[in-house]
This record gives structure tokens, sequence and C-alpha cells, in this order.
């Protein structure tokens, strides 16, 4: 069973910059892949980014040359450095770790966290 915690969300201007943060604790040496959801109000729930045990890495355009997404396996964590925010990218912002155990192919979800961009 692999948990994960974010931290580091708030409220910043439009333009600021936001680090979160999202540490695993269990079975993380079984994680795979992690990655970076969003979801606004009244929409679905999408992806943002996402970094394999290797490092590759995936952004949505949305967020392309803004956001960069990085983990440090040694403790567990990954972030998601977010630069010229804009009001639209204002969400709750949820990390996922997903990989194999016990033959079982699991997605692991955070509780989230709140990032409000003002206009």
């Amino acid at each position: 069973q692999v948990l994960l915690v974010e931290s580091g969300g708030g409220l910043v201007q439009s333009g600021g910059s936001l680090r979160l943060s999202c540490q695993a604790s269990g079975s993380t040496f079984s994680i795979d892949n992690f990655g970076w959801y969003r979801q606004a109000p009244g929409k679905q729930r999408e992806s943002v980014a996402f970094i394999t045990r290797t490092g590759s890495t995936n952004y949505a355009d949305s967020v392309k040359g803004r956001f960069t997404i990085s983990r440090d396996n040694a403790k567990n964590t990954v972030f998601l450095q977010m630069s010229s925010l804009k009001p639209e990218d204002t969400a709750v912002y949820y990390c996922n770790a997903n990989g194999q155990f016990l033959f079982k192919v699991y997605d692991a979800w955070g509780q989230g966290t709140q990032v409000t961009v003002s206009s």
C-alpha cells in the first residue's frame, strides 16, 4: 500500500509561482510513475504532468513551459514547480502514484491541495 500526502498549495497572484510536494510512504519501492492531476470546480479531473521511474516526463499542453515535475527517489517525493501561474490554473491538485505490488497494479491518490490564482 502506498500513501500520498500533498503540500504546498495556496493563494498566489497571476504570474506567480508555487511548488507542490507529494510525500509517499508505505511500499514506495513499488512505485513506477508519479503524476499530478487537477480538478477545477465543475470540471473533470485532468492530467497535468507525470514522471516515470527513470525520469521521463510528460506535460499537458496547457502547462508546457510553465510547470516542471521532478522526483527524488531517495526521499520518495515528487514535486511540481509551477511558474507563470494563470487564473485558469486554479484547481485542487492531486498527486498520483502507480505501480505493481504483489502482482497487482495499483493507483494511489493523495487528498489534494488547493491552488488558487487570483487575477
